[in-house]
């Protein structure tokens, strides 16, 4: 799993349905701010800044309100709290969306997923080593995690989660979906995970995979389509990329990164197959539907 990387910047582009996909767009609002602890900026094509402005806002609330559920840098955050308490009761209906697909995940990496590694990368983080590393990782197991409507629940005491390997990807779909109602049709959403909904104006989004070093390693035409990608050396963790296993162990690829219907999905599978050899990662992806890894090295 991966503790969140801060973005440094944030893009939305949009463009309104009742504008042509081909046709020229002189009209365009920007918006820049901050979110997600990193600058945001949008641009809406087609539409005035006054007719923008309400768009923006819902955005900017909803981002706000996402991070307030997923954030682990928020200590009023809903995840937090979790960590903290080791019980939640009623969680949003947002976070328990995400605790299911990371169930889904869990079964199907067997186990290579699993967002009670928080702890464990914290010690790890800190430079631990010998008893307080093996307390550490006996806190790792995702079996101990239960969740329903009424409460979410971390059954051993300093046990914690992290879902940075897939929320990321989560508020992705959420923002896209969120601009789709607003009849914004033709979006390109770069939130560190990408979604390509509609055409740009001169055809469907081209979109780059870049290594960290901010090389472009495949430039893909995409549609209607999400894409993520990890690389576990973009943020060092000493010596090791910042995606551990669940026993603390590295990683097995350089970079990864996949195309799926859902960010959601994209982030999950980017940040597991880090973790897999080959033949485990073709297994997990055949798992997840329409998902393709289209970078894997």
């Amino acid at each position: 799993m991966t503790v969140l990387t801060r973005r440094r910047f944030l893009s939305i582009t949009a463009a309104s349905a009742a504008l042509p996909a081909m046709a020229a767009t002189p009209l365009t609002a920007t918006w820049r701010g901050n979110a997600m602890g990193a600058k945001v900026s949008m641009k809406l094509a087609g539409l005035s800044q006054e007719a923008a402005a309400p768009i923006f806002h819902a955005v900017e609330a909803e981002l706000s309100r996402l991070e307030g559920i997923f954030s682990l840098y928020r200590t009023e955050s809903q995840l937090s709290q979790l960590n903290r308490e080791g019980i939640l009761h009623v969680p949003a209906p947002e976070l328990l969306q995400v605790l299911s697909l990371s169930d889904r995940l869990n079964t199907a990496s067997n186990g290579a997923f699993d967002p009670t590694i928080q702890t464990l990368w914290m010690a790890t983080a800190r430079g631990e080593t010998g008893k307080d590393l093996d307390a550490a990782r006996k806190l790792v197991g995702w079996q101990e995690v239960q969740f329903d409507t009424s409460a979410a629940r971390l059954s051993k005491p300093g046990q914690a989660l992290t879902l940075n390997g897939i929320a990321q990807g989560y508020i992705t779909d959420r923002i896209a979906a969120l601009l789709k109602r607003h009849q914004l049709q033709n979006v390109l959403l770069d939130m560190g995970e990408v979604a390509a909904l509609g055409q740009s104006n001169t055809g469907v989004w081209s979109v780059g995979i870049a290594a960290p070093d901010g090389a472009i390693v495949k430039r893909l035409q995409m549609q209607d389509r999400a894409l993520a990608t990890s690389a576990p050396m973009g943020t060092p963790l000493g010596s090791a990329g910042h995606i551990l296993s669940p026993q603390g162990q590295g990683t097995q690829r350089a970079l990864v990164s996949v195309s799926a219907d859902q960010a959601a999905v994209a982030d999950g599978l980017s940040t597991t197959l880090c973790l897999l050899d080959e033949e485990a990662g073709a297994s997990l992806v055949a798992s997840f539907p329409n998902a393709k890894v289209e970078v894997s090295v």
